[in-house]
């Protein structure tokens, strides 16, 4: 039995709903039974990240957890913990978790640390584990367009090789029904690196209206964004994922999706109709 939280979001749900056409049986653990995906083979249980009583419930007799980072928050690495010590207790034997390219404790993307002590959380339980290390989502891109038609953030030259979440969805049902990834770490790219300029050029193409970059410094970049009222942490977030592009931090191409799938990462002109 495979557990798998986050279904009814965008990356979960399409894991589920592959698993399912492979016949696969899932329990989805959700907060909101409502929310849950209807799927053949599917079961619902109803907890929430950290909650130890619920999710012993939700996991028991499962082999197999397919964890979700959950929505970043100020404590989400406790929400994590508390998750894989849950699952752990209810004799969970393998944990496949959706990290982040870079993970590192001094990474310049601040979430990409959150992600780094999570894995190192896992890895001291001693049970079994995968780690999928995803880039920034190319699904992403098109949204750093503001209103006026431009890409702001302090990205400087550097080149990012976003992924798209179908093929990271691809990946995590090859690995939950493969054999072979036992204490395995995959980065996950797409096909190639690119500049910010660069997307805006394939926006522009596939939108037919001008897009472009306007490189922003540090300061400027958290103070426009200040202006949205967000929590400090959230900002930092939002301002480090740029600025782990110009470090180069994202810019690694890895083979592991068509590896792992057996079919060629998908690119950002696929995902926004430019190609």
């Amino acid at each position: 039995m495979i557990a798998l939280t986050g279904s009814t979001g965008q990356l979960g749900s399409r894991i589920a709903r592959l698993l399912a056409e492979a016949d696969v049986p899932q329990r989805l653990v959700v907060r909101d039974a409502s929310r849950a995906p209807s799927l053949p083979g599917a079961s619902v249980a109803v907890a929430s990240y950290g909650e130890h009583s619920a999710l012993l419930d939700a996991l028991d007799g499962v082999e197999t957890l397919m964890l979700l980072s959950a929505t970043e928050s100020a404590d989400r690495v406790s929400l994590h913990k508390a998750t894989v010590d849950a699952a752990v207790a209810a004799g969970v034997q393998r944990i496949v978790y959706t990290s982040f390219a870079g993970a590192a404790p001094d990474a310049t993307f601040t979430f990409a640390r959150d992600h780094w002590h999570t894995e190192q959380h896992i890895r001291s339980t001693g049970v079994d584990f995968t780690f999928l290390r995803d880039n920034l989502y190319l699904d992403f891109v098109p949204g750093f367009v503001g209103e006026d038609g431009t890409i702001r953030g302090p990205a400087g030259d550097g080149r990012v090789a976003a992924v798209a979440r179908d093929d990271v969805a691809a990946v995590a049902a090859a690995v939950l029904t493969g054999e072979g990834h036992s204490g395995a770490t995959y980065d996950l790219t797409g096909p190639a690196a690119f500049t910010l300029a660069e997307a805006a050029a394939v926006l522009a193409a596939a939108w037919g209206r001008p897009i472009r970059y306007e490189a922003e410094t540090l300061d400027e970049a958290y103070r426009s964004r200040e202006s949205y009222g967000a929590a400090a942490w959230e900002v930092a977030g939002w301002v480090t994922s740029y600025a782990a592009i110009a470090s180069g931090e994202l810019s690694t191409v890895s083979t592991a999706v068509p590896d792992l799938t057996g079919r060629p990462a998908v690119s950002l002109e696929e995902v926004v109709g430019a190609g």
